[in-house]
């Protein structure tokens, strides 16, 4: 990841961190129909988490403001709710003039059928390899756990 990240409480992500490691990225909310993918996100964390990988929570208000809270309100319901213990950026827009730049890269990768472009909804997900290359990308409706996603993962992951 070369594009200047901050977590959810405030501070720099250390980008060394995350060198190295697959990284599934993910733009998450906690009052939208899609939320209870936090389940299987967490679990995929506790799966494969550690040195060679990890989800990465986007929180995002553009999607029906289904993000609406403080970056405290979200981390206490993310963790309060989901036990969630992979990383969590600050709040972000993934579309627009206001897109972060790690979105203006990840939206450049074509989903399973072919289309790039802007991101759909909440829990749209990107793979990114270790060497930071986009590999694979699924539509929100794609949960974390589904077959092709758990397969992208293992193929992604350094052996």
């Amino acid at each position: 990841m070369k594009h200047a990240l901050t977590a959810l409480d405030g501070s720099r992500i250390n980008p060394e961190g995350l060198q190295g490691k697959a990284i599934l990225v993910v733009n998450v909310a906690s009052k939208c129909g899609l939320t209870p993918q936090y389940t299987g996100l967490e679990r995929l964390q506790q799966r494969f988490g550690g040195e060679q990988f990890t989800v990465l929570g986007a929180p995002c208000n553009q999607f029906g403001e289904q993000e609406p809270g403080s970056a405290e309100e979200i981390q206490t319901f993310c963790s309060a709710t989901y036990g969630t213990t992979f990383p969590m950026l600050e709040k972000l827009d993934v579309n627009g003039e206001g897109r972060h730049p790690l979105y203006e890269a990840l939206t450049q990768t074509p989903d399973a059928s072919g289309e790039a472009g802007d991101v759909l909804w909440n829990f749209e997900k990107f793979l990114v390899a270790p060497s930071g290359e986009v590999v694979a990308r699924f539509r929100p409706q794609v949960e974390p756990e589904a077959d092709e996603v758990v397969a992208a993962i293992e193929a992604t992951i350094p052996a």
